[in-house]
């Protein structure tokens, strides 16, 4: 995507005049700059990667309360002046979870375009222009006619569907509203729920013919949309749709629009998860087709020593940050720009740089407590596991000496662990392969006690001494002279759509050996045994994994792990309906700016988070009510 400069003059063009503000009251008088955009392949090429640029934003992990407000990751600045909320910062989304969503100014306004939202409806509205006169210019090749107009359905669709996972339902914008339209055509209502879903599944499945299966020239055209990524994302779709938040949903029942027409379905359909099913399988089928498969470790750089426990943190970790590597269906072009608080400071030189390393993305305890054991079975359900004495004083032995320091004294849930804990999490004590030391018998490590992790400025610091260590690539060094080793961001991994197949079989049939041989495709990736060999031999357990109830209980944790911090969590604990419980105990961690390990070592509330039943769905700003009396507002705002 060569075109970004184009891309924005394009898009500020469509989107400047003062009538844009507001949904559907995009009314721009530029119709010679519309005509001069489609004269050319080059010029309505252009027009299509402008279509793109919100897609490309949505990679900004800031913009997607999948991960601003999904419990893996707390920001612990309380920002007193309430006018940045969600501005410019960046940090605003956070306070999704502090219980400072409304109505009035919403944070993550994707309706509007406001606190870290996008305005997608603009967005919507260039898809419907470019496909209203993709057949103006002579010099596009058919094929090239073809493929621009089913990128322009998928964006549409999914732009559509984002919307549709945050309000619920939508109106439909299937065509651009002419700029001389009276009022009440202006003024669209919403449709019901299952019509909104209907309508992003149908323009996906205009979309996916017209489309290539895979990205031949990478160099050129990294980051546009295959057949492949449209077929994981109809699979999503569709899953979403048959989960619970959607599907049946009580709390929305009596829903209904202006007219008195009901906007959510009364009654759950379990048709929905077979369908879903079905989709998951063409997705993966598909992907395996264009060659995805589970990541093997590409070596970059100088290695002094590497372990094979090493080797294989850094494999579960590189199929996230190492960018464009087949275990990726979806991955889109921006770069993910917050190492620097996703990671302790390691080294004497990153500790004497205040601004190379921020820290500040904290994990809570009760995240990193969601990793199983060497076992794979939850920590409290291992027999064999010290759930009990967890918090107590443990020094590092040589067993562990490829995650703890040895002879380092850290607390005893950090030991015998599963490898993803490992390469997902970093805590106090543990080694840390990278940051400009690759030798794995000398390690750099976190010395959290002695202040590294937590200055006393009080402002670039860990607020619970747990770090999301998955998202630093082992390459980045920081510290006088910088070097941040960047990374794509990745939407849809090969292993979560294993997971997404297996729960909707689970849904639609029960357990069976077919979902129980896609769960363990994951954990064999992970170095862990199967399901029922795992629960029958160390759970207290043991039946779990044999009853529908059960087996979604495991599925559900297995996503939570296997996607952690990746921006899917939030979304799938949405439509699951348990977010609400995710977020009803306090964010705890250890008491990070104590300078004894005796002190450090006493847990401590960070705050308690305030997410209530009308959170699972975004507010409407109140102004949009005013000016479309045509809408209703989401529920419970």
């Amino acid at each position: 995507m060569k075109v970004f400069v184009k891309i924005f003059v394009t898009g500020c063009l469509l989107a400047a005049s003062p009538g844009c503000k507001q949904y559907l009251d995009v009314t721009p008088d530029n119709v010679a700059t519309l005509n001069s955009a489609f004269s050319n392949a080059n010029e309505t090429q252009a027009y299509l990667f402008g279509c793109y640029a919100n897609l490309q934003a949505l990679a900004d992990v800031r913009r997607n309360a999948g991960f601003t407000a999904s419990g893996e990751i707390l920001f612990p600045i309380n920002m007193q002046d309430q006018t940045t909320l969600g501005g410019q910062g960046g940090d605003g989304g956070f306070n999704l979870m502090r219980g400072l969503q409304n109505s009035l100014n919403p944070l993550h306004n994707y309706w509007d375009g406001y606190n870290l939202g996008l305005r997608l409806w603009e967005s919507i509205r260039m898809c419907n222009i470019f496909l209203e006169n993709i057949h103006l210019p002579l010099d596009v090749q058919p094929y090239e006619r073809t493929r621009w107009a089913a990128e322009a359905k998928f964006l549409k669709a999914y732009y559509h569907y984002w919307l549709l996972r945050m309000y619920g339902p939508i109106p439909i914008a299937d065509k651009a509203i002419p700029i001389n339209a009276p009022a009440e055509e202006v003024r669209q209502q919403q449709q019901s729920l299952d019509s909104c879903f209907s309508y992003v599944i149908r323009t996906l499945d205009e979309a996916i013919p017209g489309l290539p299966p895979a990205i031949q020239n990478a160099a050129a055209e990294a980051g546009r949309i295959t057949a492949t990524i449209a077929l994981a994302v109809k699979a999503e779709v569709l899953a979403t749709q048959a989960s619970p938040l959607f599907n049946g949903n009580p709390d929305y029942v009596s829903f209904k629009d202006k007219q008195g027409r009901s906007l959510f379905p009364a009654e759950a359909d379990p048709e929905k998860w077979r369908l879903a099913a079905e989709a998951c399988k063409l997705a993966i089928d598909a992907a395996v087709a264009a060659g995805a498969k589970p990541y093997e470790l590409r070596v970059q750089g100088n290695i002094v020593s590497m372990s094979d426990q090493t080797r294989q943190l850094l494999t579960l970790q590189g199929a996230f940050t190492d960018g464009w590597n087949p275990e990726q269906v979806w991955t889109l072009n921006p770069h993910y720009g917050w190492q620097y608080m996703s990671m302790p400071r390691v080294t004497a030189d990153a500790a004497s740089n205040v601004f190379a390393v921020y820290s500040n993305f904290s994990v809570p305890v009760s995240e990193s407590e969601i990793f199983y054991t060497k076992n794979g079975v939850p920590i409290t359900e291992d027999k064999t596991w010290d759930y009990a004495n967890r918090y107590q004083l443990q020094t590092g032995d040589e067993a562990h000496r490829y995650y703890i320091k040895q002879d380092y004294t850290t607390v005893k849930g950090n030991f015998n662990r599963e490898p993803r804990y490992y390469s997902s999490v970093s805590f106090d004590g543990a080694t840390w392969f990278g940051s400009g030391n690759t030798d794995d018998n000398n390690p750099n490590y976190v010395n959290a006690v002695d202040g590294y992790a937590s200055p006393p400025d009080r402002m670039r610091y860990n607020a619970t001494g747990y770090w999301p260590k998955k998202l630093v690539h082992y390459q980045s060094v920081p510290g006088q002279n910088t070097v941040w080793h960047t990374y794509p961001w990745t939407f849809i991994r090969l292993s979560g759509l294993w997971l997404l197949y297996a729960e909707c079989l689970n849904e639609a049939d029960g357990p069976t050996a077919e979902v129980y041989s896609w769960i363990d495709k994951v954990r064999e990736k992970a170095g862990l045994p199967g399901v029922l060999a795992s629960w029958s031999q160390y759970s207290r357990n043991p039946s779990k994994p044999t009853t529908k109830e059960g087996l979604r209980q495991i599925i559900h944790q297995e996503r939570r792990i296997e996607l952690a911090f990746e921006g899917q969590a939030g979304w799938d604990l949405r439509r699951w309906k348990e977010l609400q419980a995710v977020l009803s105990s306090p964010f705890q961690g250890w008491s990070v700016f104590n300078r004894t390990v005796a002190g450090y070592y006493q847990l401590s509330t960070v705050y308690q988070p305030l997410f209530g039943l009308r959170d699972y769905l975004f507010p409407i700003q109140e102004y949009d009510l005013i000016t479309n009396p045509n809408l209703v507002q989401t529920p419970y705002w």
